[in-house]
């Protein structure tokens, strides 16, 4: 199994800009606002993406372009769970604009009510802008998945694709953004990225086996909130602890997060957490070049999010992280 999961030393690089990654799931399926995006509010997404000069990054450039500078800011689409509404409803506008995406897709969902079929994903993934990414076999909450039995999830979902497609993706989502240190370490032993549902910006300094992903839905989808964020940067830092993002008796974690030395205005970083269940300003030290974040009271069941930004001359600054609360 990979142990070291950054493939480079990390350094600061002033002049990157990123990857600004969007998760989108449901298309006109309004009984579901959560997960939902309405097709003429997605039209003017990739609208306001275009009319802002950024291009869309093409999956097929990630490995390549992943440990280098950034210099263009670049926008990745993602869309998780390969609902039949995205094929009905997005997939044909994607298509008529040759705009790339990655479609994850759930191998046991596959052909079941309100999901792709395998002919249908075969359709798309046949396209060369389109690509597909795994997300598990079952999409449970796989945090509560003794080791055993995460990866015989895992390994049926890797030999589904073998099968059926003749490769395993090398793009992998985990469910709900959830994810154990002991799991992770596993699936970067059988991709080569796996994404999260943490907001923030992709940098050649992220962890890739912890990318960060905008989440788009009818609530946080409105254009003022979407043309703010694909204008945001990435805060780049060198460490974060805890690594393990699962939270079991260590509620609340003490969390640190440790930047490169050459970073500027760092005394300007804000951050916010929902400990408790509520938003609010998150109690943070900065000593040199290292924040500490103390959490007010304990997280509550499932997850627990904290995000973090600083306004400096280049623009708005950007990071997320998501916890997975499962008490014993």
């Amino acid at each position: 199994m990979q142990t070291n999961l950054y493939a480079t030393e990390k350094k600061y690089e002033k002049d990157e800009k990123g990857i600004l990654s969007l998760m989108y799931h449901r298309f006109e399926e309004n009984k579901y606002p959560s997960t939902n995006i309405k097709m003429d509010v997605f039209k003017k997404h990739m609208e306001i993406i275009k009319n802002n000069n950024f291009e869309f990054f093409d999956p097929k450039d990630f490995e390549k372009e992943f440990y280098n500078v950034k210099v263009n800011k670049k926008i990745l689409i993602t869309i998780d769970d390969a609902f039949l509404s995205f094929y009905k409803n997005a997939w044909p506008f994607l298509k008529e604009n040759h705009i790339p995406f990655i479609l994850f897709t759930s191998t046991e969902t596959i052909g079941n009510k309100g999901y792709m079929t395998m002919d249908q994903l075969k359709e798309v993934e046949s396209h060369s802008f389109a690509y597909l990414g795994n997300h598990s076999h079952s999409h449970e909450y796989m945090v509560e998945f003794d080791f055993e039995k995460y990866k015989k999830d895992i390994n049926k979902s890797i030999d589904i694709f073998n099968s059926q497609f003749h490769y395993n993706p090398i793009f992998f989502s985990y469910p709900f953004g959830e994810y154990s240190l002991e799991q992770k370490k596993y699936i970067s032993s059988k991709f080569k990225f796996a994404f999260g549902q943490h907001s923030g910006v992709i940098d050649l300094n992220k962890d890739p086996y912890e990318l960060p992903r905008f989440p788009i839905n009818e609530k946080y989808g409105d254009i003022k909130r979407f043309q703010f964020l694909i204008n945001l940067l990435p805060l780049q830092y060198d460490k974060i602890s805890p690594e393990d993002k699962l939270i079991t008796n260590n509620n609340p974690p003490k969390m640190t997060v440790e930047f490169f030395k050459e970073q500027k205005n760092l005394g300007q970083i804000n951050c916010f957490s929902d400990e408790g269940g509520s938003w609010d300003n998150s109690n943070i030290n900065l000593e040199e070049n290292k924040l500490t974040i103390s959490f007010r009271e304990k997280f509550n069941f499932r997850r627990g999010r904290v995000n973090c930004s600083l306004n400096d001359i280049d623009g708005w600054r950007w990071l997320g992280s998501q916890f997975s609360v499962y008490l014993n």
